[in-house]
């Protein structure tokens, strides 16, 4: 029997799910102290996990001058073209970016915006491997590594975790509720990378190829999904334009 690769064209257009938001923007934390913790490890070669819990991690210095410079960002929009609705991710890198930004868009008279948490927008839960760096996995779980390198980031579930097709479910169900609940309305969604990966490929529509090839999604990047009021087209994916200002962009690693 001759076996074929499954097909990788797009989606045809009429099995995009309908969704009745004007606008989506979706932005990823800024740098954590995880991001700079996990860099560190891995220059090192340490194989010590962080202490604490992962919903519990803050951003780092650059990670607030990144928040900031997303409320720069924020102010400059239109009125008619910013969002109107934020809804954050209940972890505290995420939490602390918009109360960053946010304070900062209203430093420069920006009227402030509703903001609901919702759970759904938590990061991938990683399980028994919480806040472990590579390096750490590696030494400490060696034949968990190599099934995790054979499977790929986007299939592999640690033990007790997610995979990052698990994010995709949950994610996906919050797009659909909010298309219902929230109709005409411009949302801003704060979350991690993983999340953002998630809305990329509901949003892309039944049958869209997995995202297995897609890079990391920078510290305090927007993406951009323009809205009609019946779907959701991606205008722009990982924009860092409004942190050229800053010394570095480092920290683009996951958690």
């Amino acid at each position: 029997m001759t076996l074929r690769s499954l097909p990788q064209s797009d989606p045809p257009a009429d099995l995009v799910p309908p969704c009745a938001l004007g606008g989506l923007w979706a932005v990823r934390h800024g740098q954590s102290t995880a991001n700079l913790a996990f860099a560190a490890a891995e220059e090192s070669g340490s194989t010590v996990p962080l202490p604490g819990r992962d919903r519990d991690v803050p951003l780092s210095g650059l990670g607030t001058a990144q928040a900031s410079a997303l409320g720069d960002w924020l102010a400059r929009q239109s009125p008619e073209a910013r969002p109107d609705l934020v809804v954050c991710s209940p972890y505290v890198r995420a939490w602390q970016t918009w109360q960053v930004l946010a304070d900062r868009a209203a430093e420069l008279g920006m009227p402030r915006l509703d903001v609901l948490v919702d759970e759904r927008l938590r990061d991938r839960e990683m399980g028994v491997f919480e806040l472990y760096p590579p390096a750490a996995l590696r030494a400490r779980a060696p034949e968990e590594a190599a099934r995790r390198e054979l499977l790929g980031e986007w299939c592999y579930r640690p033990p007790g975790g997610e995979a990052l097709t698990d994010v995709a479910v949950r994610v996906g169900q919050f797009v659909s509720d909010l298309g219902r609940a929230a109709p005409g309305r411009r949302v801003l969604v704060v979350a991690h990378d993983g999340v953002v990966i998630a809305l990329r490929y509901v949003l892309a529509g039944i049958g869209a190829p997995a995202p297995k090839q897609l890079g990391p999604v920078p510290n305090a990047s927007v993406s951009c999904w323009s809205g009609d009021g019946y779907r959701l087209r991606l205008a722009s994916w990982g924009d860092t334009d409004h942190l050229t200002s800053l010394d570095s962009t480092e920290g683009m690693t996951r958690v």
